[in-house]
Formats: C-alpha cells, structure tokens, sequence
C-alpha cells in the first residue's frame, strides 16, 4: 500500500524536465534478505514480485536501442533475482557499465557466496549500504547481525581488487541518517568512514555517497505513524536549494519497475507515479523521445533537492 501518496501528491515543487538517457535504473524485484527500517521500497525476504526473463530482455533490448551506457540494478536484493546474472552478462557484452545496489550481507548468505567473484569477472560497479560504521547503528536499522555479516562482505570484496588504488573494480558505499534529519557533509563523513573502516578493519572503498531517507513506504509510514510527516516535509521544504534541481537524477534516468512499467525514478515507482502521469510500459516507449518531456513531481522531491542534494549517486553539492 501507499500509505503516503495522499500525503504527497499536491506540491509546489518546480516544474523539471527530461534532458538526454543516460541510465536505466532497474528494479529487479522487492525480494530481499533484510527488512531495513529506512527501505523505501517495503522490501524483505516475504516478497515475492520479481522481473521475469521475457520483461529482462525487453530491458536489454530497451538499453541498446537508446544506447544507454549504464544499467542501474536495484531491489529488493538485485542478485536474489534468478535471471541476475543473465542480465548482467548480456548488458556487459553490450558494453554497457552495470551497478549492483548491494546490501552487502547477500553475498554471505548461502546459494550467493560465489557472487563478488562474478562481479569483479564481470567488472561490475558496487553501491553497498552501510548506513554506519558503528555496529549498533546498522543493527537497529538492518537487523541483528548485519554489521559483522557486511564487514565480511567487504573484506571479502578488497581482496578481489574493490576499492583498491589503481583498480578499476569500483567500490562505493551509501549512509542513511536513522532520523528525521538531513545526511551530513559528504566528504567530511566519507573521510570519517575511510579513517574507521580503515583502522579497525581494514577496509577500503573509494566514495560515500550521502542518501537523504524519502518519506515513502517502510519510512514514510513510520512517520506518519508517529505523527512527525509534516515536521520531515518541512525540514525539506525549508533546505530546498534551486541550485539542485538540474542535476537530480530524474533528469537522465529512467526507472522500470518488476513488470516492466517506467518511471521518471525509483520513488514515483514506489509512490506509483509513472512516467507522464499515465501507467506505460517499457515495450511502448522503443521509439518515444523521452528528452524534453516533463517529469511528474511530488512533496518527496524535496527530498532529492534539501541541503546538498541527494541522489542515487550521493550529493549534488559540490563541496
């Protein structure tokens, strides 16, 4: 359910519009090993939506026709999908750069644990959550377990060349806040990431991007329930910068859900607010020109434009 929707669709946010694709973000279902308290996609081990083969190929197809160089695969856990790794070699025989949203834990569970090494074979980017270096903070958002579980991970991942100097296997991570507060200075927080990690584990990556939390599904509903929605929107509306707005994510990406239907991002998919304002799927779009065409916008949008922005690629500030 949407519990939010109501709470977002009448906005004074400004009007935006579409520049060149770039990136398709695809979510590849709402299974996940984890239930993480600041998902804004509802995700967890009960789901069972999943792209099928025939929509994955769509995609494939979909990405070489507009010739996309980056293929964005998110979730739910992407990797529980069981076409993943189809998907991720044929898009890599394209030519086509591919991110794995990973939630780091996956790659300890078992049936997964030969996935790092096919994503380093595959030269495929990681964007790994790991809202905190501190273990008590992951676990209250994550689950018990899950701080020991993703330095594993990690380490796992070092030792196939992510995250080293001079490798070409890229190795990001994600913070969210745990609050009702905007995510701090990036780069600040990325050295104190970088300084811990190091030192205590011996870990390594290269960025930190900074993800303010969307007040939608698992989060949105949390705020509502205890009655501080309307304090969140307006910490947003009150950090808004018009600086942001010409390098939110939307502006490039396109967003597929499970079945295949478009989005002009991964929260209006969540919010079901497709692409144009009318439900269309990716079969329908083949030919269209998607540059220059308005991108429907809520309240959440606050949310990618507060303080120094907040995409999927982290800040949009620059520091």
């Amino acid at each position: 359910m949407h519990d939010t929707l109501p709470h977002l669709q009448h906005t004074d946010f400004p009007a935006i519009n579409r520049h060149t694709l770039q990136i398709v973000q695809v979510n590849l279902g709402y299974l996940c090993n984890l239930s993480c308290t600041h998902c804004h996609v509802n995700a967890g081990p009960k789901r069972t939506e999943l792209m099928d083969k025939a929509t994955i190929d769509l995609v494939l197809d979909f990405v070489q026709h507009h010739n996309v160089h980056t293929l964005d695969l998110t979730g739910g856990a992407p990797e529980m999908n069981p076409h993943f790794k189809y998907l991720v070699t044929k898009a890599r025989e394209l030519g086509i750069s591919v991110i794995d949203r990973c939630n780091l834990v996956i790659l300890q569970e078992p049936s997964y644990e030969d996935v790092a090494e096919f994503l380093a074979d595959n030269n495929v980017e990681i964007i790994a959550s790991l809202p905190c270096y501190l273990e008590d903070n992951v676990d209250k958002q994550r689950g018990k377990g899950t701080f020991n579980a993703s330095l594993l991970a990690l380490q796992k991942l070092n030792k196939l060349g992510y995250g080293q100097p001079d490798s070409p296997l890229k190795l990001n991570l994600v913070f969210n806040p745990q609050g009702t507060h905007l995510p701090p200075e990036q780069n600040a927080l990325e050295l104190a990431y970088k300084q811990h990690l190091k030192a205590h584990y011996n870990i390594d990556f290269n960025q930190l991007f900074a993800l303010a939390n969307l007040p939608i599904q698992r989060f949105g509903s949390m705020l509502i329930s205890k009655g501080l929605f309307d304090d969140y929107m307006q910490v947003l509306r009150n950090s808004h910068r018009a600086e942001n707005l010409d390098r939110v994510m939307c502006r490039n990406t396109l967003s597929v859900d499970w079945q295949g239907y478009v989005y002009d991002c991964d929260f209006n998919q969540m919010l079901n607010l497709p692409l144009g304002g009318v439900k269309t799927h990716l079969s329908t779009v083949l030919d269209e020109a998607l540059k220059g065409a308005a991108i429907t916008v809520g309240q959440h949008c606050y949310g990618c434009t507060a303080g120094q922005g907040s995409s999927c690629g982290g800040a949009l500030q620059p520091s």
